[in-house]
């Protein structure tokens, strides 16, 4: 399992996979360790979320310097990302009596009640892009509830798999309750088929979530697919072009533009088309690129280079078939995965730009003649995750959020997770939701219980 510095194409580390008799052997630490985990109390399980909220804030700064290593995250953007994990486990950790609590329903039973009881061992296959994020959004809920959390992390970010696990022993999480499976991606669906694993969480790529997504289903077990996306950016012609803009080069790049809720298509409408396309390429031409462990970083490289290939492939073919440079549109020269920050104009369906998802610093820019045509254009995509509406007026912006196909639609703001709302796509962008009560509720068994009367001796 072999980690290799992105800036740098150099090698960092190669992690011994686990064999056969390793994998058993957690796989069976972690039914045992459930075993006594679903009946402590919620207490002690939301406690081990505060510790393991303090630990990781403990070692942000290594946390942080590790992903820019495994993956190239500019580091300012690590240390975001710990800090947001470290809130989901305390917003979990505070949240969860309240969505774990059994809900009274009055039938024709004496009582009856809904109840929320712990499936067993949940496999998370997470990816690399945000290597501690993806994976706690998973966990803190999951063993908040009562469950167990096997992870099986990118191959090349092996080091971020081990490091949660350090943070999860280090908050005195009980042995076997967490665990990384060092496997490569071909052990997923025997995993899933095994008798000890309950369930799977999956975040990735369209072709993974379908062949993971196959393997529950034969399996007969839940499962949460977030996969990819292409989330449309849509401004309308009574927004300021400019600041637009400034939202719009933020929202493209964030992760060096390695993110399936990043803005990808950039829909104008109107005759501010030519003021917002202007002052986006301004912005995106003056991004500084360079060394993820810099500061001063805003976009580093992709994360490996086949990704960047395919990313420049599909410039080349969206240029094609008519697109229009705007800046951009190159491969860095020198050591590592670098790609200019990059904007194409005149993007229509048809070209891969608009119909694939594009993982880097690439913004597709599309004008609609109105509001309709722009709304069209969203839906216009296999992909249904998040979706963003630019305009002076907010509660019209709100008023089209029923219109658009997505998971999550955003009015004068970039689409985010955020662990108190629930989040997760349409479409080819999978099913199922986390975070909230929502994600916490995914690996349960939502339990009726009905309870008569006192029995009584049938009359002679």
């Amino acid at each position: 399992m072999r980690s290799i510095n992105p800036a740098t194409g150099e090698t960092l580390a190669l992690h011994e996979p686990h064999d056969a008799a390793e994998v058993e052997r957690r796989l069976a630490a972690a039914a045992a360790a459930f075993a006594a985990w679903r009946d402590a109390p919620l207490g002690q399980r939301t406690a081990v979320l505060e510790r393991a909220a303090a630990a990781l804030r403990a070692d942000r700064d290594a946390h942080a310097r590790l992903m820019a290593l495994e993956m190239g995250k500019p580091v300012t953007q690590g240390e975001a990302e710990v800090d947001k994990c470290a809130w989901v486990c305390e917003h979990v950790a505070r949240g969860a009596a309240g969505w774990l609590a059994p809900e009274p329903v009055a039938t024709d039973a004496a009582h009856s009640h809904v109840r929320f009881d712990p499936l067993g061992v949940v496999l998370a296959v997470m990816p690399w892009n945000f290597p501690f994020w993806q994976v706690f959004r998973c966990a803190a809920p999951a063993l908040a509830a009562g469950n167990a959390v096997l992870l099986k992390h990118a191959s090349n970010v092996s080091g971020a798999a081990l490091a949660i696990e350090r943070v999860f022993a280090a908050a005195g999480l009980p042995r076997g309750l967490f665990a990384a499976l060092l496997v490569p991606s071909g052990a997923v669906a025997g995993l899933v088929a095994h008798p000890a694993v309950a369930a799977v969480s999956l975040t990735g790529s369209e072709e993974a979530g379908v062949a993971v997504g196959a393997a529950a289903g034969a399996a007969l077990k839940p499962a949460v697919l977030e996969l990819g996306g292409s989330d449309p950016f849509i401004v309308l012609e009574d927004a300021d072009p400019e600041a637009a803009a400034a939202h719009a080069a933020a929202a493209r790049i964030l992760n060096s533009g390695q993110s399936c809720i990043a803005a990808k298509r950039f829909i104008v409408v109107g005759a501010t088309a030519e003021r917002f396309e202007r002052a986006l390429i301004e912005r995106m031409s003056a991004l500084v690129v360079g060394d993820p462990l810099s500061r001063a970083t805003q976009v580093g490289p992709l994360a490996r280079a086949d990704l960047r290939e395919a990313l420049d492939g599909q410039v080349r073919r969206s240029l094609a078939a008519g697109a229009r440079l705007g800046c951009g549109g190159r491969a860095l020269p020198g050591p590592g995965f670098y790609y200019a920050p990059t904007v194409l104009l005149d993007v229509r369906p048809g070209m891969a730009a608009f119909d694939e998802e594009t993982f880097g610093p690439l913004a597709a820019v599309t004008r609609a003649r109105d509001e309709d045509e722009a709304v069209a254009l969203a839906n216009r995509s296999r992909f249904g995750l998040g979706a963003s509406v630019w305009t002076a007026d907010p509660a019209h912006g709100a008023r089209l959020a029923p219109r658009l196909e997505a998971g999550s639609v955003f009015v004068n703001g970039v689409v985010k997770s955020d662990p108190r709302l629930p989040f997760g796509g349409i479409k080819r962008s999978g099913f199922g939701r986390e975070l909230a009560r929502e994600g916490i509720r995914a690996f349960v068994n939502v339990k009726t219980v009905w309870v008569g009367g006192a029995l009584t001796p049938p009359a002679r």
